[in-house]
C-alpha cells in the first residue's frame, strides 16, 4: 500500500511550489488519507508480528536439552545479527534509493522482499514445532474469569468462602483425573491465572529499572543526529556524510559485535562460570546498562567540545555553517551504543522470554518492547518539561541554535539517572530468583 500511494494520481488541482530543486505540489486528500491508512497498517501488522515470530523462533529449541538450550540462547544473539545486518543494509542501500531515484521503488524494494520472506516462512510450516496448552481461552478472557471469582468470594458468606478456599486449595495441587467436572475446571483455570499473574509481576521491578536505558537509547536518533548535522561531515572532496547515517556505526558495531560475543567471550566465560550462556542473563543486562553510562559521558565531552569549538571559532550565532570539528568525534559514543545494545537489548529479549510463563511467551517479548514504547515516552515528557524550565529562565538547553543550547547538560543528567538506576537494577538483579526450569510453570499440568 505505501508503494502503491506513491503513483496515486493527485487529481484536481493543487498549491505547488517552486523551490530551488524544482516544483513541489500538495498531496491530494485521497493520497494522505491512503499514506497514514498504510503507516497505521504497518503499525497494526508490527504489534502481532514482532512479539509473537521472536517467541515462535525460540520455541523451537527443545529446553530440556542440554544442546538446544545452548542453540537457543544464540538464537537471541544471531535474530538480533539478522535485524541489524538488515537495518544497515536499509540505511545505505534504501535512504539511496529513496532520494535519488524515487519513493516508489524505495517501497517497492521491501514490499517485494517480505513477500519472498513470507513464502519461504510458509514453505517450512510442516516442519516447524507446535507447543500446546492446556490453558482455555485468551489472557483477558481468564483474567476476567479470576475478577468474576474474586468477586463472588467477596460476596459470599463465610461458610462459602471456607469451601471456595478449600476448592482453590484442591486446585492448586497437580492431579487431574478424567472425571473432573467444569466447575472444578474453570477453579483449576483461574488458580493457574493467578500464578500466571504472579509471574509476570515479579519481573516488573528488572522492567522498570531499564527505562532510563530506553530514554538514552532514544538520544541517538534525535539529539545526536542533530549534533552531527553541526560538525564537518565531509570524506573526501566530493562525499559528505548525512548526519542520520551516523546511526548506521550503531548497527556495524552490532554485526561486528555478535559474532564476537557468540564465538568469544560466550565460550571463554563459559570455563569460568559452568553456565552454558556464560553469563546470565541479568549480568548481560546490566553490562550493556554500563555500556550505555559509558557512552551518555562520552556524549555529554564531546559536546562539550562542540560547544568550545564554536565558541573559539565564532560560529555560535552561524548554525547553518559546519564546525571545523570532524564527525569522527562522535563515533566512540555510537559504538559504545551499538555494544551496549548487544548485552542489554539480546539480553532483555532472552530474558522476557524465558521468565514468563511458558505459555505467556509472546507477552514476555512484548513487555520488552514496551520498554522502549514507555522510555520514548518518558524522553519526550522529560525534554518538554526541560525545555520549558530552560526557557523561562532565559535560555533553553534545546534552542533550535544548538550553539547556544546545552545539551551537554541533558547528556550528563541521563548519565546522572542511568547511573542511578544502575545501582536499582543491580540491587533488584541479586535479589530476583530465576524460574525454576523444572517445574510447571503458571497451570496446573496433568
Amino acid at each position: 500500500m505505501l508503494a502503491f500511494s506513491t503513483f496515486l494520481s493527485s487529481g484536481g488541482h493543487h498549491q505547488c511550489t517552486t523551490t530551488a530543486g524544482g516544483q513541489a505540489c500538495a498531496p491530494s486528500t485521497l493520497q494522505v488519507a491512503f499514506f497514514y491508512a498504510s503507516l497505521y497498517i504497518v503499525a497494526v501488522a508490527q504489534g502481532g508480528h514482532k512479539p509473537c515470530v521472536q517467541a515462535f523462533g525460540a520455541d523451537q529449541f527443545d529446553q530440556s536439552d542440554p544442546k538446544e538450550s545452548v542453540s537457543r540462547s544464540s538464537f537471541f544473539n544471531w535474530w538480533y545479527f539478522g535485524m541489524c545486518a538488515g537495518t544497515a543494509v536499509t540505511l545505505v542501500l534504501l535512504s539511496y534509493v529513496q532520494d535519488n531515484i524515487g519513493w516508489g521503488l524505495g517501497f517497492g524494494i521491501p514490499c517485494a522482499v517480505m513477500a519472498a520472506a513470507l513464502a519461504v516462512f510458509l514453505l517450512g510450516t510442516r516442519t516447524y514445532r507446535y507447543y500446546v496448552t492446556n490453558a482455555k481461552g485468551g489472557l483477558f478472557a481468564r483474567a476476567a474469569e479470576a475478577f468474576a471469582e474474586w468477586r463472588s468470594r467477596r460476596k459470599a458468606g463465610p461458610l462459602e468462602q471456607a469451601s471456595q478456599e478449600r476448592d482453590r486449595a484442591a486446585a492448586e495441587a497437580p492431579r487431574f483425573s478424567a472425571g473432573v467436572d467444569e466447575e472444578d475446571q474453570a477453579v483449576v483455570s483461574n488458580a493457574g491465572f493467578v500464578k500466571e499473574a504472579k509471574a509476570i509481576l515479579r519481573l516488573f521491578p528488572i522492567w522498570a529499572t531499564c527505562l532510563i536505558y530506553a530514554v538514552a537509547f532514544a538520544q541517538s536518533s534525535t539529539f545526536f543526529t542533530k549534533q552531527a548535522a553541526t560538525l564537518d561531515r565531509r570524506i573526501g572532496d566530493h562525499f559528505k556524510v548525512p548526519p542520520a547515517a551516523l546511526q548506521s556505526f550503531i548497527s556495524i558495531t552490532i554485526v561486528v559485535f555478535i559474532p564476537i560475543y557468540d564465538r568469544v567471550i560466550v565460550p571463554v566465560s563459559r570455563r569460568y562460570s559452568g553456565k552454558p550462556s556464560g553469563i546470565t542473563m541479568l549480568q548481560r543486562i546490566g553490562a550493556g546498562m554500563f555500556l550505555s553510562l559509558l557512552s551518555m559521558v562520552i556524549a555529554a565531552l564531546v559536546e562539550t567540545r562542540r560547544l568550545r569549538v564554536a565558541r573559539d571559532t565564532g560560529l555560535v550565532d552561524k548554525p547553518n555553517v559546519p564546525l571545523p570539528m570532524s564527525l569522527w568525534w562522535m563515533v566512540p559514543q555510537y559504538v559504545l551504543f551499538g555494544a551496549a545494545d548487544v548485552f542489554t537489548m539480546v539480553g532483555l529479549q532472552e530474558f522476557f522470554y524465558d521468565q514468563v510463563p511458558d505459555k505467556l511467551r509472546s507477552l514476555g517479548l512484548a513487555l520488552y518492547l514496551s520498554i522502549f514504547g514507555v522510555g520514548s515516552f518518558i524522553s519526550s515528557a522529560l525534554v518538554s518539561v526541560i525545555d520549558r524550565a530552560t526557557t523561562a529562565r532565559g535560555q533553553s538547553w534545546f534552542s533550535n541554535n544548538l550553539n547556544r543550547g546545552h545539551v551537554d547538560y541533558f547528556y550528563w543528567l541521563l548519565a546522572a539517572l542511568s547511573a542511578l538506576e544502575l545501582l536499582a537494577y543491580v540491587f533488584f538483579a541479586v535479589i530476583y530468583k530465576y524460574k525454576n526450569k523444572g517445574a510447571v510453570h503458571a497451570s496446573v499440568a496433568g
